[in-house]
């Protein structure tokens, strides 16, 4: 049995270090790896609504890469550290799936990677046939 599977990289230093893919597509699935907000310069917006957009920005690219869009995303997972920005989180991922409404989980955490992230999301898509 052959390997599908495609993949696309964004500029996280993290992709190369971890060995990991940004997304991966396996047949109709795309699986987008936990998406941090960070821009090229590696700066971090302290603004959580800044920080889910940023990281729906760069899921979404590269949903688009695997040819898949956020229409057809059927899962996200959103991580936050502090459940006082659920609401800004939430209206944020309203603004790029509400075509899709995907199963959605939001989950408190300790802390992310970086201490400036606030949020991360991971999603995932079925592109139709």
């Amino acid at each position: 049995m052959g390997d599908d599977r495609r993949r696309t990289a964004s500029a996280s230093p993290y992709e190369e270090r971890y060995a990991f893919a940004r997304a991966v597509r396996v047949g109709d699935r795309v699986i987008v790896a936990g998406t941090a907000p960070i821009w090229p310069d590696g700066s971090c917006d302290p603004d959580p609504s800044a920080q889910m957009r940023r990281c729906c920005e760069i899921a979404v690219a590269a949903l688009e890469d695997l040819g898949a869009t956020a229409a057809q995303v059927v899962r996200t997972r959103m991580f936050v550290t502090d459940a006082t920005i659920a609401d800004a989180v939430g209206a944020v991922h309203g603004s790029y799936f509400a075509d899709a409404r995907p199963a959605a989980t939001m989950v408190v955490v300790a802390g992310l990677l970086d201490p400036r992230w606030l949020v991360e999301i991971e999603i995932e898509a079925v592109v139709a046939a």
